[in-house]
Formats: C-alpha cells, structure tokens, sequence
C-alpha cells in the first residue's frame, strides 16, 4: 500500500468521524505511507485540496477527540460525477490528482449517492485500465443502504430520537388540561422510514411511548390520521407523534407540499423536505380545535455527538479498519457491510466484510413490511430486536469549560 486518501461526503453524521479515524489507523497499519483526507469530499479532491492526517491523528489523543467530534471533519459535499460519457475531464482529473500524490486507494465515506461514485470510478479505472483502488465506507443515519445489516450513524441518530421522544413525551404529559395537546415530531427520512422508526424504542416501564409512527413506507391517509387523533383525544390529556418528512398521499405528493414547501433541488435531484409536522399540526387544529404542537429534529438527529452509541461509534471505526484491510488485500469497487453474527437471544455480535458496489449504489432498503404493525402506524416486536443492540452504550465527551471539546482542522476554514 502506498499512500491513500479518504473523502466524507453526503449529510454527516455523529460517528462518520470514527470510520476516518478507523481508516487511517487501519491504513497505517497495513503499511500506508501518507493517508491524505479530501477537504470536502470529491468536489475538494478535484481542486487538490488535500490535507496530510498525520498533522492531526498521530497523536492518539487526536483519534479519541475525532470519536467525540459531530459533522464531517474532513468537510462534505454533494457532488455528482456524473455519467462518464460526457465526463471523462473530470474522471481524468481524479486520477490525475491520485498519480500525483502516489496515491493507490481512495476511500470515500457516506450514503447512496457517496457509493454512486465509488462505482463510477472504480468502472472508470475497470474500464481504462487504471491500477488504483475505490473503496465505499457505509455512513447514513438514513440507514437505507441494501445488503448491510445497518448503517453506521444510524444508531446514534436512533438513540438521540429515542431519548428525545422521551423527554418530549414527559413533558407533555405533565399538563392537567381537559383537552390534550398534540405534539407531531418531524423526523428525518425521505423515502425510508428507519429513523422515524426508532420512536418506537421510546415505550418502556418508565413511558408509555408514542401515539403513532408514520414512515415512508406507508401511504398517508390525511382522514384516517384525523380520525386517530380525534379517537386518541377521546382518553388521552396528552398525544405525541412521530412522522417522517417523507411521508407522502396517494397521489404521490409528499405531505409537507400541502405547505410552504421548500423548491431547493441538490446535485442529485433530491428535493429540500421540510414543514410535515407544521402543515399537519395547522389541520388538526383546524378540524379539531385542539392545541397543537410541531418539532423538527432536522440537523440535530445527526449532529447530537454527546448521545452517540458506543456500539455505533465502535462499528463506524471497525468499518474504516476493514476497508483499509480490504484495500490491502487488492480489493477495489467494493462497500464494507456490517453482518449481525449473533442468533435470536443471544449477545449482540457484529462482523465486518466486502461487497460488490454494483449491488449497493442507487438501491434503497425500506423498513420491511412485517415490522410495521398491521394499522400502519406503529412498529412491532421485530424492529425493536433488531434496532435496540444499535443504541446501547455511551462514549463521554471531553469537557472543556463546561462544553465539548472537539477536533476542528483549520484547512477546512482555508480558501
């Protein structure tokens, strides 16, 4: 292994830190000379903006602070490379840029559209007889990625919902009135329901959880979602629900398009969703006459770094080692997946391996139908066995005058 580079792309997440650190320590360990990170992923490398990681992770107090650190460290984009009929410049550039620095292997770390250029180049290189390596990093809180068991960062945005809900949950129910307050929570997932799922975990000896979760997955019926409130209002003083920003009608409208619903289209097409919670608290006020209430977690469900899972953080790492040893091993156009070993009853086990992108990029995985409780607003015994080992343990910040301290590299801030 000569020397490598690693870009963060797509939306962060609380751990996308810990495969970085896991990669350079996993790339030193298999004999990298530099291991050189990409100041906002592709788009960054394009340009030749390159930072040198020994400057910040030698020392390994420097790994424990990136553990502990929110955001892409490194900087993050959303950038396509589009087809290579049209492109071949760009493509031409990247291996240009890779040849100059003596670079082997690049790794790149996010979602769907990130494994969507770990393909593109390494077919580029298949096909034009390149010898250098491309290898995805899975990172998405969506946890939407096929062939994964989840996602790294998935676990920590479960457990940062689940403990949020909570804490919501309690607090609404302490009010005395004769008539509930409905509070809706918007949480983040387009077309996959996997973290507005996670609601689910809220319901324990100490909460009585969620009214009702409403994914992606399922159509939503604008009549009967009033006809459940107004059922709920008939015994409750307090009603809390859980509704992905992707929930959509029959006719294929996303919901917070009843609103003012942001144009904003990014790189891949992808539209801004946001207001599902508002434009549905304005109709049950409206119909019904009841207080309403709308909180959107948005960024925070990613960021929340001081609620990061100890488990998530350990797989994030363990899933960039792996792909340094994966690049060791001559491997190229490959993600690392995250295989749950461990049977039904037993301890949590997880393992790493290597699989072809081609079956990974642009294939979106949906909460499955069985786990989703036959009135379609709730999640059964199925998701909680699977989702809560994602969510168990901590990983205590570091406190500087009362905050957390976290690891900010300076390029990024450099134009």
């Amino acid at each position: 292994m000569k020397n490598v580079v690693i870009g963060q792309s797509g939306g962060p997440t609380s751990v996308i830190n810990s495969s970085l650190a896991g990669v350079y320590a996993g790339a030193k360990a298999m004999g990298a000379g530099h291991v050189y990170g990409m100041i906002h992923g592709i788009e960054g490398f394009l340009q030749d903006r390159l930072v040198d990681l020994d400057r910040y992770l030698s020392d390994p107090m420097g790994i424990e602070l990136l553990k502990r650190t929110p955001s892409a460290f490194l900087g993050t984009c959303r950038f396509k490379m589009g087809r290579i009929e049209g492109n071949e410049e760009r493509y031409e550039k990247v291996f240009e840029i890779m040849e100059k620095h003596d670079i082997d292997t690049l790794f790149y770390a996010g979602g769907n559209d990130s494994m969507d250029t770990v393909k593109c180049l390494s077919d580029y290189a298949a096909v034009h007889g390149k010898l250098q390596q491309f290898i995805g990093v899975p990172k998405t809180i969506d946890n939407d990625l096929p062939v994964t068991d989840h996602c790294p960062g998935y676990g920590s945005a479960a457990k940062y919902i689940a403990a949020s809900m909570k804490e919501i949950i309690r607090d609404n129910e302490s009010f005395g009135a004769d008539k509930p307050t409905v509070c809706i929570v918007e949480i983040m997932g387009r077309h996959a329901g996997w973290l507005t799922a996670a609601a689910a975990l809220a319901k324990g000896d100490d909460c009585t959880g969620v009214d009702a979760i409403y994914l992606p997955e399922v159509i939503f019926d604008m009549d009967r979602f009033l006809a459940r409130v107004e059922e709920l209002a008939k015994t409750k003083r307090s009603i809390v629900i859980a509704v992905s920003e992707g929930v959509s009608l029959a006719d294929g409208r996303f919901v917070c398009e009843l609103g003012d619903a942001s144009s904003y289209v990014d790189a891949f097409g992808h539209r801004l969703l946001s207001g599902t919670a508002s434009v549905l608290c304005k109709l049950v006020g409206r119909k019904t006459g009841l207080k309403t209430r709308a909180i959107e977690f948005s960024t925070l469900q990613r960021a929340a770094a001081h609620m990061s899972s100890l488990t998530d953080i350990n797989e994030a790492y363990m899933s960039g080692e792996a792909a340094a040893k994966a690049a060791a091993q001559g491997m190229t156009g490959m993600m690392i997946t995250l295989n749950r070993i461990s049977g039904e009853g037993e301890p949590y086990l997880c393992g790493c391996s290597a699989y072809d992108i081609h079956a990974i990029a642009n294939v979106e995985r949906h909460v499955p139908a069985d786990w989703i409780t036959k009135d379609g607003c709730g999640l059964n015994e199925k998701f909680t066995a699977y989702a809560r080992p994602l969510i168990m343990g901590e990983l205590a910040p570091v406190y500087v005058n009362g905050l957390p301290r976290h690891l900010v590299m300076k390029e990024l801030y450099e134009f």
